[in-house]
């Protein structure tokens, strides 16, 4: 069924006011209006800065031809702030050089249904598709994750573009006396035959023009931009030092803060040393709240400094959590009846009397560990607050501080900043509300950011999870039957309930009767023919929060799956590439990915001792198989020499875009399957820095070579897609290179 876009009321945009289009009483007043009575028509609010003039809610014309492009997506270092302009300039017939972007504002008109279907499946992913868009849209769910970017928004930044091209081709038209129709554009002019005009010598006029009911969208692949490598735009900023991150915001009067927060679980602040803060030079305030103490200083060392002299003390939670007990919550949760989320055939008969292959997985809680840590910046005057922070949820951050600081949602601006990576991270708030309240409390600008144990400690764990696995062999090696239980915490559950908490169809959906969570097990289906087979979640109690983290559940399910495949295929004594071949004739895009990963990386069959192995994987509408050479080295530690990946993405806008992502998402993989993790003890996570993840370096970092298979198919999600096949091609490399089968993730906790 096709969605029904929430539509820009184009007949209210033939004459629009060239300087600004708001909405009325902002976004936050119309949240209280009954659903019955919610208008469906969403006017834009993006403003023009002297000599620019509006083209709807995405792009700006200046009238010296530059072209400034409205982005509600965050831009983590996935390329959104080229890619989704690339695309409207595409369309527009624009010259890149001339193009540039800025962070949208909130408004329905960039809520993201499909994002808000991936990350809250349990409650919103089961409404039907019509339903889901109308209320992210009136939900104002500016949504950023999933790899739904490209997907969610291409028809619309192409339909903007359209409409720009059209309007300006109306207008030169009109000075030449000519039918528009018969008008291109190319490198930001419009041109007819001989007769060229720029861009920005039509743009006031062309903001006057009327749209047809139909946009022509442009055809052909002479002058297009759409499938080029054109530059990354927001690569100087970043390589001079002017982009503006969070950290970087200054302002008047302006002070730094520090943070301490209590341990995992239940607990309250209950001692602190005032007086040894206030030793520390520079110090200013100190502030309290149950669950948190932060000190205010003159500059962020002055404030870590203080909160380390203060000593906070918190209450000890009376649940204990441990590695151990985490261990157990899981090994517990197979003892409860499963939920059966996937099923095919008549497994219990085909398993009835059956010798069954069986094996058992399990990863480790997998920490985000970004390169920025939860930073905002936070200045409240006058009744009304603002924000500066990277993040991924804008709505829901602003609607959170708006609580903290006890103010309604329109007194409150977020500024989107770019983020230092996030991997899911920064779709939390609680810095957001941490800082809101030290700003109404101190009556003075602040800048809060955690320090990276904190962070840490904070986090929001890709929960651990433990695969059973079974399956059936038939006399000729085929798997005629399968098996996954899985147990895994409720993490979209409770992703939905911490972040949209307060939404009556979000509380009404997991209220719903019905066990187990959908995300929780997200990519254990396998994508091989098998004609019996079931999927089970065991939902587990670990007592650690958990999030969202870069491909969700898929980051182990593969794991699960493409380590098992293999250890069936020994178990066959056939050749692991050949043997899910012949399983995937209902898949021939990721059948063609596997074998050409594994014609670029010389294949050798997994011999014992080659250090070969390989993996594939499909979600978000692409495929992707990764073949892995890799040994252990003499003090035991896992040395990843090669890693060689075919995709298939659909259309690609930016291939070199996609190289990176793929390439960022096998190493961010790779760290996973041999770091990146952490125990815990009383409550409190075991990591504290950097250096004890166990990350790549440049010099452990394998040979790398991504081949992109060209496809005209819709596009389909990359930032994600290069994570999952990772760790298990190089876990089963090394069951070839040393005969010996790991299956814990970290690896290297099986060393131990």
């Amino acid at each position: 069924m096709a969605l029904d876009l929430p539509k820009l009321d184009l007949s209210k945009l033939k004459k629009p006011d060239r300087r600004t289009l708001l909405i009325g009483g902002g976004l936050g007043a119309g949240l209280v209006l009954a659903w019955a009575v919610w208008p469906r028509t969403y006017l834009p609010n993006l403003t023009a800065a002297p000599g620019e003039s509006l083209f709807g809610a995405w792009l700006k014309i200046g009238s010296d031809g530059h072209i400034a492009v409205a982005i509600p997506q965050c831009e983590e270092g996935q390329g959104v702030f080229t890619a989704m302009p690339q695309i409207i300039a595409d369309e527009l017939g624009a010259d890149w050089k001339m193009v540039g972007v800025e962070p949208a504002p909130l408004n329905p008109l960039y809520a993201n249904p499909l994002a808000a279907a991936s990350l809250f499946e349990l409650a919103v992913g089961g409404l039907p598709q019509q339903l889901q868009r109308t209320h992210a849209a009136r939900a104002g769910l500016m949504l950023t994750g999933c790899s739904t970017s490209i997907r969610n928004f291409e028809d619309q930044l192409r339909q903007a573009g359209a409409a720009a091209r059209v309007l300006l081709c109306k207008a030169a038209a009109r000075r030449w006396g000519v039918d528009w129709q018969s008008c291109g554009t190319a490198g930001g002019f419009v041109i007819h035959g001989n007769q060229k005009l720029g861009f920005g010598d039509l743009a006031g006029e062309a903001a006057d023009e009327s749209l047809p009911d139909d946009l022509p969208l442009r055809t052909g692949e002479a002058n297009r931009l759409y499938g080029q490598s054109v530059p990354r735009l927001d690569t100087p900023s970043k390589t001079d030092g002017s982009a503006n991150f969070a950290a970087d915001i200054r302002l008047p009067n302006m002070v730094y803060a520090s943070i301490r927060q209590g341990p995992t679980g239940e607990t309250e602040l209950v001692k602190l040393d005032r007086a040894a803060a206030n030793q520390v030079p520079g110090m200013l305030a100190v502030v309290t709240t149950k669950k948190w103490v932060a000190a205010v200083a003159q500059n962020w060392w002055a404030a870590e400094r203080a909160i380390d002299a203060m000593r906070p003390r918190f209450k000890t939670p009376d649940n204990v959590v441990n590695s151990d007990t985490i261990e157990a919550g899981l090994t517990a949760a197979f003892e409860g009846e499963g939920a059966r989320i996937a099923s095919a055939g008549d497994l219990r008969a085909d398993f009835k009397g059956a010798r069954l292959i069986e094996a058992e997985y399990r990863v480790g809680l997998a920490l985000h560990a970004t390169l920025e840590p939860m930073t905002c910046t936070a200045a409240y005057a006058d009744g009304r607050l603002t924000l500066w922070l990277p993040t991924q949820a804008p709505g829901l951050a602003r609607a959170a501080a708006a609580r903290a600081a006890g103010i309604g949602e329109g007194s409150v601006v977020v500024h989107a900043t770019m983020a230092g990576g996030s991997h899911g991270a920064k779709l939390e708030h609680e810095v957001a509300e941490q800082a809101a309240l030290l700003a109404v409390k101190i009556r003075r600008p602040v800048q809060l950011t955690w320090p990276r144990g904190e962070d840490f400690r904070q986090d929001r764990y890709r929960p651990a999870a433990a695969g059973r696995m079974a399956a059936k062999l038939d006399g000729k090696g085929r798997v005629t039957g399968w098996l996954a239980k899985i147990a895994a915490p409720e993490t979209g559950r409770e992703l939905s309930r911490r972040l949209l908490g307060g939404d009556a169809i979000v509380t009404a959906s997991l209220a719903m009767p019905g066990s187990g969570d959908p995300s929780a097990i997200a990519g254990a289906t396998p994508p091989y023919a098998i004609p019996n087979l079931g999927v089970d979640h065991h939902p587990a109690r670990i007592g650690v929060p958990t999030g969202y983290w870069r491909s969700g559940a898929h980051s182990y399910t593969a794991f699960f799956t493409e380590c098992f495949i293999d250890e069936l295929a020994h178990v066959a004594e056939q050749d692991a590439l050949t043997f899910r071949m012949a399983m995937l004739g209902n898949e021939p895009r990721l059948a063609r990915c596997l074998q050409m990963a594994a014609q670029l990386g010389g294949w050798q069959g997994g011999l014992p001792g080659s250090g070969q192995g390989i993996a594939c994987h499909m979600f978000r509408g692409s495929y992707i198989a990764v073949m892995a050479e890799a040994h252990l080295t003499a003090d035991r530690r896992v040395k990843v020499e090669r890693l060689v990946a075919a995709v298939d993405c659909g259309r690609v806008v930016n291939p070199d875009l996609v190289k990176q992502q793929i390439e960022g998402g096998l190493i961010f993989g790779m760290a996973a399957a041999t770091g990146a993790s952490t125990g815990f003890t009383e409550n409190v996570a075991d990591i504290r820095q950097l250096a004890e993840l166990n990350l790549p370096t440049l010099a452990t970092s394998p040979d790398i070579t991504v081949e992109i298979i060209a496809s005209g198919s819709d596009p389909g999600g990359v930032s994600e897609l290069a994570v999952p096949p990772a760790a298990p091609a190089i876990a089963n490399a090394l069951q070839a290179a040393t005969g010996v089968r790991f299956r814990r993730l970290p690896l290297l906790s099986d060393l131990e």
